[in-house]
């Protein structure tokens, strides 16, 4: 398989938790065992669409049980003799080349995957993509000269990496204590973002838009909003170096 694949540097790793759960899309073609007309190929598709179980293929590292996935699209591009050329979105965990072989029993001929490529994860897709030579030579122009210029056309902000998780900003006040560890207290909030549930993974941020910390909500909006004292959130994973801004209870 090639593709979009998201790689965090340094201490950006810790958002990678953050990242396992995006929906993801592929494009690939399906080799048919046997020639089918591709308006059956397409109506067989569709029953592949919405939820459905799956059991994962005998080398997968999961435990090998019926599991309800997501398809939300399975598109049928082309057909060039027995290859079907194939636009697929799903939600994480979905194996796809046990997908082609399901879909190829309900055909009525055994199919598998032929080539697979992953276009696109969460926010990210192939316009956000660079090939690891590229990268490669540009870690290698900024050891050799210093010049982080080819480098800083590759990085991207952590912040870019969570813009698919509900925020709450909080007071400069509060990052200090956070960035040691300590949950976020109803009292260091400054804006919520709306219709955060409990349990849920949030990521805490600073009035200038800077990642602090991802963590667990330990109430809705709603509840942070309107309560006047309490845990908001556990903190989970500390992102921000700790320092970065001033312990103001010594101030």
């Amino acid at each position: 398989m090639t593709g979009v694949l998201p790689v965090a540097l340094q201490n950006a790793t810790k958002v990678m938790p953050a990242l396992m759960h995006l929906n993801k899309e592929y494009v690939g073609i399906m080799y048919l065992h046997k020639d089918v007309p591709i308006e059956v190929v397409r109506e067989i598709s569709l029953k592949f669409v919405g939820k459905i179980k799956q059991v994962p293929p005998v080398r997968s590292a999961v435990k090998r049980v019926p599991r309800e996935k997501t398809i939300y699209f399975f598109d049928i591009l082309e057909k060039d003799g027995k290859n079907i050329l194939f636009h697929v979105g799903c939600e994480a965990g979905v194996y796809i080349r046990k997908l082609i072989w399901d879909m190829g029993l309900k055909i009525g001929c055994k199919a598998h995957m032929k080539e697979l490529r992953r276009i696109k994860v969460g926010n990210f897709s192939e316009d956000d993509a660079h090939p690891l030579v590229k990268i490669k030579d540009a870690y290698e122009f900024w050891k050799e000269n210093g010049n982080e210029k080819e480098l800083r056309k590759i990085l991207i902000p952590v912040e870019d990496a969570v813009m698919h998780l509900k925020k709450v900003f909080v007071k400069d006040s509060a990052i200090y204590p956070i960035t040691n560890g300590a949950p976020l207290y109803v009292g260091g909030i400054t804006r919520i973002q709306k219709e955060i549930k409990p349990g849920e993974l949030i990521g805490i941020f600073s009035l200038k838009s800077e990642l602090i910390a991802l963590a667990i909500a330990k109430m809705s909006s709603e509840e942070m909003y309107e309560r006047k004292r309490g845990i908001a959130a556990r903190t989970d994973r500390v992102i921000m170096k700790k320092g970065t801004y001033p312990d103001f209870r010594k101030l």
